[in-house]
């Protein structure tokens, strides 16, 4: 392959891999520098939901069934409060918008295999990946293959998408960036087993912490419980999760099964601003951080990339990117934030814990007699036009 390229994308999670197949079905030249092999990268196990918005995206570029095909269609959502179920019909409130549930590692495989199916230049095992020059008329990129031989490329624009400890973001000039972190004084411990999955997606609220049920397959499910940070959930004894789980869903009779995995999720946001300088345009992660509330994380990622791919194809739209990017960021923020807190204790020991969480019920109990509240809940969960 010739040294001189387009568009240099460092990182192929889905920030970078749905840039590169947008890019690549409208002829435009990339390579992707990853530093995992491929085995790595496919295997990173993550929940995912493809909101409404971002099947669009793909639609327009003709990749649907290769990203969606079997993924299940989003139906109704059940949320229970002290025990006592509820039923939300989110696609009917967004209109008739559903999403579909779509494992960040298998979107990331089939978009892997459609690129490189169209002859795609994807480098697993790029060490010491370094931009160079990125406020000159090229940009340079400089890394090492898994042999160690030394490698140039030129391009005119680098597209940032490896997250938020990758290289992209640190090679913009200190003082260029400002960046916004909030803590949101939760954690998540999320259990992998084997226990048959629930009919919807199921969220509880309750006095004693929130907890979750989703399907991964028909006698498997994810579950996940709040925890205090400074625990570590991980050392429970499985009795005692399955009693946190039996209390916080009001279900006494929740089957157990084998644990096959336990991880914890930090709930932190992160944004950086503005996500371009110079020829670097950061994408997805590399530029922000959301609690997985909404599920829009990929989603952001996946906009992200739309966007700076459609300006990159049309030929204008580059100066206006970050502040395009960073609006939608800002809103899905805000979105996650305010569900974080209508679902979740907040931990508050203080006279005011009480307080907060009455308020916290007033809010959930609004989708439920509101139609205007529900729909525009919904139509967030839909995601918004790009």
């Amino acid at each position: 392959m010739p040294a001189d390229t387009t568009v240099v994308i460092i990182g192929a999670g889905p920030a970078g891999m749905s840039l590169a197949n947008f890019l690549q079905r409208r002829g435009v030249g990339c390579v992707v520098l990853e530093i995992r092999d491929r085995a790595h990268v496919e295997g990173r196990q993550r929940a995912g939901v493809i909101d409404h918005r971002a099947g669009e995206i793909f639609t327009e570029f003709g990749l649907d069934e290769q990203v969606a095909a079997g993924g299940p269609v989003e139906t109704l959502m059940e949320i229970r409060t002290d025990g006592v179920p509820r039923m939300l019909d989110v696609p009917a409130l967004a209109g008739g918008r559903p999403g579909r549930l779509v494992p960040q590692q298998m979107l990331v495989q089939r978009l892997i295999g459609t690129f490189l199916d169209g002859g795609g230049d994807l480098r697993f095992g790029s060490a010491d990946v370094t931009p160079h020059d990125l406020g000159g008329d090229r940009a340079r990129v400089t890394y090492r293959d898994a042999d160690g031989t030394e490698h140039e490329l030129t391009c005119d624009y680098v597209a940032g998408c490896d997250g938020f400890h990758g290289v992209s973001r640190r090679s913009i000039p200190e003082g260029e960036l400002t960046t916004y972190a909030f803590d949101h004084g939760i954690g998540w411990f999320t259990v992998l087993a084997d226990s048959p999955a629930p009919r919807y997606p199921l969220m509880a609220v309750s006095r004693h912490g929130f907890a979750a049920q989703f399907a991964r397959g028909p006698r498997a499910s994810r579950f996940y419980l709040q925890y205090r940070p400074g625990d570590d959930p991980r050392r429970w004894p499985d009795e005692h999760t399955w009693r946190q789980l039996r209390l916080r869903l009001g279900d006494e009779s929740l089957p157990e099964g084998a644990i096959t995995g336990r991880e914890v999720v930090e709930m932190r946001s992160f944004v950086a601003e503005p996500m371009s300088w110079g020829r670097m345009f950061l994408v997805g992660d590399a530029a922000h951080i959301i609690t997985p509330m909404g599920a829009k994380g990929m989603n952001l990622a996946i906009a992200d990339a739309y966007l700076l791919a459609r300006a990159i194809i049309d030929g204008h739209g580059l100066d206006g990117y970050s502040d395009a990017c960073l609006r939608r960021t800002w809103d899905y923020q805000e979105f996650s934030r305010w569900f974080t807190e209508m679902v979740h204790d907040s931990g508050d020991d203080s006279a005011a814990g009480p307080f907060r969480r009455r308020l916290a019920l007033a809010r959930l109990d609004r989708l439920f007699r509101s139609p205007p509240a529900a729909a525009a809940f919904a139509d967030l969960m839909a995601g918004t036009e790009v």
